[in-house]
């Protein structure tokens, strides 16, 4: 059998509930998250993304890729976040650019707790998958993930391990988290600016990536 087969059907992948696999991030949790403020997809640091599928690996929109209700945040936490994030968000070519499409990192903390189903233990393999849902074919994963936003109302988004930064928490946020984003962020800069260039080059030393 293969280690990521598609999903069983929602009314099938209900007999696994996630019970003890819900993980619960309290309110005053930190995330972290880089997004592009300009480029052909500008968005804002709270934004969940409403376009989709895109290429990336939770995505639960709808195929074919168009705006709807479904939205999505990716974002990095623990205290190897904001190298999750460099990673994760820079893995195609492995440089950082500071600059094209005017990309910012943001800290804010969740305002209200948000129940994700965790990932890292042995769900997948309960409900017929395995750890490559997050190593694995990202166009598989998001069959997944929108089974899973099917099956189970009350779960607010993904807790999974993150491929680029030795497996590091990392979350997916479904629109249903929303209302835990609080109203302003704890920091916000633009990779550009000078204040945050230590930090960078410091991450993408350990990462291998080039600072551009």
């Amino acid at each position: 059998m293969a280690k990521l087969p598609d999903p069983p059907p929602p009314h099938a992948l209900r007999q696994h509930s996630p019970g003890k696999h819900t993980h619960v991030l309290p309110r005053g949790t930190w995330l972290w998250r880089i997004y592009q403020s300009a480029g052909a997809h500008p968005t804002t640091w709270s934004s969940l993304r409403t376009f989709g599928p895109s290429g990336s690996r939770f995505d639960h929109h709808e195929p074919p890729p168009h705006e709807q209700a479904r939205g999505i945040l990716y974002a990095g936490t623990g205290r190897r976040a904001i190298r999750t994030c460099l990673a994760e968000v820079f893995q195609a070519t492995r440089a950082v650019d500071r600059t094209r499409d005017q990309p910012w990192l943001v800290g804010f903390r969740l305002v209200a707790p948000v129940s994700l189903l965790d990932l890292r233990g042995v769900w997948p393999t309960r409900a017929g998958a395995s750890q490559a849902i997050a190593t694995g074919p990202h166009a598989r994963a998001r069959v997944w993930s929108r089974a899973i936003y099917a099956a189970y109302p009350a779960i607010g988004g993904l807790l999974y391990r993150s491929s680029m930064n030795a497996s590091e928490p990392a979350v997916a946020l479904y629109e249903r988290a929303g209302a835990a984003l609080p109203r302003a962020p704890q920091f916000h800069r633009a990779l550009g600016d000078p204040a945050v260039l230590r930090v960078l080059l410091g991450e993408c030393a350990a990462l291998g990536y080039c600072l551009l």
